[in-house]
């Protein structure tokens, strides 16, 4: 698991699994200070390193947030399993439409993986934020997004004073655009474009699977995965120089299955 500071509040850790990342944010306040654990690493050591993470730069958990409902987003309770998990609105309500889901997919990955774990994972007290809407941290804010495309849920988080946007799994260097199966390419297109001027205003964005981005890559990538979007369901769609790999074009066949032709 690689661990880089983007910010004097910011840490962000990325898993060797997917380089799925997880973010940390961080503010003081005269009342006292406040951190949020933002979406998780997947891998058991991992987890296990997280409070140590926290611990080492001196601050002490408030909550943990996810940026959508796929399972490899929820997994800080393994790490954390007294917090509270805080999501956009859209995702609590994925999360009582199916209630399991996330824990029969993390069950199948392990077995598939052979991956031991010490305890099941249980979701606990869910809090639904609005998303477009603020979210106290210290003595400022966090901004929340609506992110919907990749799936039929999630929110992207800005933190202001840092410069710093929590994406999800939006704007990957490693991954094209995924339409999952409640996904939408309409959807998808309007999460970039509202994304936008977040990105344009940013000193770092961090995607859902990646390293973290400037700005200037950062809308590069994007407007690669607006072109790919665009041509889909072309058979023929551009896939990104840099994301032209096995794994991808397996992606990109399943997109295709998901946008119908008009």
């Amino acid at each position: 698991m690689q661990v880089v500071s983007v910010h004097a509040d910011v840490i962000v850790l990325r898993s060797a699994l997917w380089q799925t990342t997880c973010t940390l944010v961080h503010r003081d306040a005269e009342s006292g200070a406040e951190c949020f654990v933002i979406d998780s690493p997947v891998l058991p050591a991992e987890l296990e390193a997280l409070p140590m993470v926290l611990g080492q730069a001196g601050w002490e958990l408030s909550g943990l947030v996810c940026t959508h409902g796929d399972w490899d987003h929820l997994l800080g309770r393994m790490a954390f399993p007294e917090a509270a998990l805080g999501c956009a609105e859209t995702t609590g309500v994925r999360l009582r439409a199916r209630p399991g889901e996330a824990q029969r997919e993390l069950r199948e990955f392990d077995d598939e993986h052979y991956v031991e774990r010490t305890r099941p994972l249980t979701l606990g007290q869910v809090q639904t934020l609005p998303a477009p809407g603020r979210v106290d941290v210290g003595d400022a804010e966090l901004e929340l997004m609506p992110a919907d495309g990749h799936t039929e849920d999630g929110m992207a988080i800005r933190v202001p004073w840092a410069g710093v946007v929590v994406c999800g799994d939006y704007l990957s260097p490693v991954e094209i655009p995924w339409l999952s199966e409640t996904g939408s390419r309409d959807a998808y297109l309007a999460t970039l474009e509202r994304l936008r001027p977040w990105v344009e205003e940013a000193t770092w964005v961090v995607p859902g699977h990646g390293t973290p981005l400037d700005s200037a890559r950062a809308l590069a990538i994007m407007r690669e995965d607006v072109a790919y979007l665009e041509a889909l369901p072309d058979r023929a769609a551009p896939l990104p120089l840099a994301r032209k790999t096995a794994a991808q074009r397996k992606i990109h066949e399943e997109n295709l299955t998901r946008v119908k032709t008009p």
